[in-house]
């Protein structure tokens, strides 16, 4: 697009179905690397990313021209493909339905990018679906509890 200029940056937030801890140490940075080469694929910048075993966050530089629900879904879909041909889970591995979309402006990407580095440190005090909804709250986005990324009951 002629013309167009933004600066646009957006973490994501996503979680491993029914938030089980399949994403395991000696692959994790694969798993990153991956989802960092799809992301540049679709001409966007990988700012940060990171994951715990059970959820992921990525912040990137997003381009206005494609739609962020689709994005999400390439990531996932192609990440799951690659995560399940390589054999790198001892279960079928498959993300969960719906993400988490974050805006900050250009002022706040250093501390997003810091708080990206440490979640490993950062769940030792908080949950997954504690921390997710301070998120929610945070934004001010409305949220039915019923679906913040079901445990497997």
């Amino acid at each position: 697009m002629p013309n167009t200029y933004t600066q646009i940056h957006i973490q994501f937030v996503f979680a491993v179905k029914y938030r089980l801890a399949l994403i395991a140490a000696p692959w994790k940075s694969e798993l990153h690397q991956y989802i960092t080469g799809i992301i540049q694929n679709k001409s966007h910048k990988m700012l940060q990313v990171n994951s715990m075993p059970d959820h992921l966050h990525m912040l990137i530089g997003f381009r206005p021209d494609e739609n962020m629900s689709q994005l999400i879904q390439v990531v996932k879909s192609e990440s799951t493909k690659w995560i399940n041909d390589n054999h790198l889970c001892h279960e079928k591995f498959s993300w969960q339905e719906g993400f988490g979309a974050f805006s900050y402006s250009k002022s706040h990407v250093p501390n997003v990018i810091q708080y990206i580095q440490n979640q490993e440190a950062h769940h030792h005090k908080q949950t997954f679906r504690e921390e997710y909804i301070a998120y929610l709250k945070a934004f001010e986005i409305e949220y039915d509890e019923r679906y913040i990324f079901a445990e497997l009951l």
